[in-house]
């Protein structure tokens, strides 16, 4: 089969079965989520590994399969973020800041000491504290849509403690890389600092002051779906922007630029749009690829035993240290808890930084594998935990009927 057709199959399996999944894991009582991960993991080389089977033989296949998935954790994230009321954001500003602080200090100083007992010491130690310090809230916020509890305090601060936590994750990140090679520590912090307040500076006056307008000129415009495409390419620009300009993930760009229409009078047009874009193809292919990535029957022997050490104290450092800082924040102690826990799933941001390790011979192959399923445990445990500590509300009828 040509490259195209193989592509064609293979959206068809991941589709179908990411669906199927969240199906039944709605009739569980689920998240449908949760049976999209699953789903990917039956899929992925755990099970099948249908990537390797013989009629998938393109060598760029894999790779094409895993953009898809980017665009959509992009899409699901501006998604997130037109939910947002920026003005309600703001109330959250201090629970937001603290949640994010904690919840990057103290997975990295629990992840560094757990690494010790199993022969990783030094930069290789502090480089696995800096890997459980990331967060995506990629998964949280899809869950958090689904039970229909986005727009409380608890869900408003969990995006604004996500945001912070990426930015503190990129300058650990950049710190240590340049102290790793013998740069120069004040030097790569201010440039790394420097960069993001330039794109913070112009995805704010795109978002807030730009789009809106734009949306509205486009909307009365002889263009078919002119508008959808104009939000389409703008979203992908801000995710461009954040990694390109910023040094930041793209869905943290998608995500300010959701909040940013979010205050346009077209917002549940756009969003309906979008939706139904992003919902039939790409985030589908998202949840499925996190399995396809990982291969449990890989681990064993000492491996296994760090993987459930990692584990625990992934789950438990978020849990910790976002929480303390909500609760110091104001929060009481279940809303606390409630933001601790929508931020123990790693998704695509932890990916990104044991990838960096790899490349820069700081991690081998072998931990990469043991990250990559922890990242996986992590966002099948996130809806899941999520489901426990949020009451279930009734869903507004903007988010629609998609099972995700």
């Amino acid at each position: 089969m040509s490259s195209f057709l193989q592509l064609s199959l293979v959206l068809t399996i991941i589709i179908l079965a990411a669906k199927a999944g969240g199906w039944m894991s709605i009739r569980l009582g689920q998240p449908a989520v949760l049976g999209e991960l699953v789903a990917g993991l039956i899929l992925g080389p755990t099970v099948f590994d249908i990537l390797d089977l013989p009629p998938f033989d393109s060598p760029s296949l894999e790779e094409t399969v895993l953009n898809l998935a980017e665009l959509g954790a992009v899409l699901m994230m501006f998604i997130a973020g037109m939910e947002v009321d920026i003005r309600e954001l703001g109330h959250s500003e201090r629970v937001a800041g603290l949640g994010g602080v904690f919840g990057v200090a103290v997975p990295l100083l629990m992840g560094a000491l757990v690494a010790v007992p199993f022969g990783y010491g030094g930069d290789s130690a502090i480089f696995i504290g800096i890997i459980l310090t990331a967060t995506s809230v990629s998964i949280s916020a899809q869950t958090l849509l689904e039970l229909g509890v986005l727009r409380t305090r608890e869900g408003l601060a969990m995006l604004g403690a996500a945001v912070v936590d990426d930015i503190l994750v990129i300058v650990l990140l950049s710190v240590f890389l340049a102290l790793a090679g013998g740069a120069s520590a004040p030097g790569a912090v201010a440039i790394v600092v420097a960069k993001i307040f330039l794109y913070m500076i112009l995805a704010g006056v795109a978002g807030w002051l730009v789009l809106p307008p734009l949306l509205r000129w486009v909307d009365r415009q002889p263009i078919s779906e002119g508008l959808a495409a104009v939000v389409l390419a703008s979203v992908l620009l801000f995710a461009w922007a954040a990694e390109v300009v910023g040094g930041l993930a793209a869905i943290t760009g998608a995500f300010l630029a959701g909040v940013g229409l979010s205050r346009s009078p077209l917002r549940d047009k756009t969003e309906a749009k979008i939706r139904t874009m992003a919902y039939t193809v790409f985030v589908p292919v998202f949840f499925v690829s996190i399995g396809l990535q990982a291969n449990a029957r890989s681990i064993g022997g000492q491996s296994l035993g760090f993987l459930l050490a990692l584990l625990l104290i992934a789950v438990v450092s978020k849990v910790i240290g976002s929480g303390l800082g909500a609760r110091l924040g104001g929060f009481s102690g279940v809303q606390a808890l409630r933001v601790g826990v929508g931020m123990v799933s790693r998704g695509e941001v932890g990916l990104i930084v044991a990838s960096v390790g790899v490349s820069q011979g700081l991690i081998d192959p072998e931990l990469f594998s043991v990250v990559v399923v922890l990242v996986l445990l992590t966002t099948i445990i996130t809806p899941i935990l999520l489901r426990q500590v949020f009451p279930r509300a009734p869903r507004p009828a903007a988010v629609g009927g998609e099972e995700g």
